[in-house]
């Protein structure tokens, strides 16, 4: 039996572009797959090996590299180092000028901001230790108190005026 003209033609046009069709989508998951390794892995060899999984073995090779590739794109694990990165630093201990409340480094015996007086020497030993401590704790000596003009202590949440007449 032998099919008319015009439906031989049109099933050999159909066929035509559905294959034309199957290349295509063959070549866009190649393509995606190649465009969503490099931004999972700087591994050249991972690139081409996932590139060619994709490309032999087409639908269940695309279903094999979702369960295989990276979780995370190397912006997103960067974002997230920085994250934990900025979380442990503010874990960190961090001293603070009880004056004029900037930073300060745990062994500054003034504060390079406001001249404040942050630690004391241990008189015995020389090692920083706290202006409150009456006793050095590294090697035992009692500390004398330290002696402040009236008002010069500082209030914890108390900010610092300017001193009219110096540069800020």
């Amino acid at each position: 039996m032998e099919l008319p003209a015009n439906l031989q033609t049109i099933i050999s046009t159909l066929l035509l572009l559905l294959g034309a069709y199957a290349v295509l989508l063959l070549i866009a998951m190649v393509v995606w797959t190649f465009r969503d390794i490099r931004s999972r892995s700087r591994d050249i060899l991972v690139h081409i090996l996932a590139t060619l999984l994709v490309l032999v073995f087409n639908l269940p090779g695309l279903i094999l590299y979702f369960i295989l590739r990276p979780q995370y794109t190397l912006d997103e694990a960067y974002e997230h180092a920085l994250g934990q990165e900025a979380l442990l630093q503010d874990i960190e201990e961090r001293y603070i000028c009880p004056s004029c409340r900037r930073k300060a480094a745990a062994d500054y015996l003034v504060c390079p901001h406001c001249h404040a007086t942050l630690r004391k020497r241990c008189l015995d030993c020389g090692r920083l230790i706290s202006l409150s401590w009456d006793v050095c704790p590294y090697c035992g000596s009692e500390q004398p108190e330290i002696q402040r003009e009236p008002g010069a202590e500082v209030e914890e949440e108390a900010i610092p005026e300017p001193v009219v007449g110096s540069e800020a």
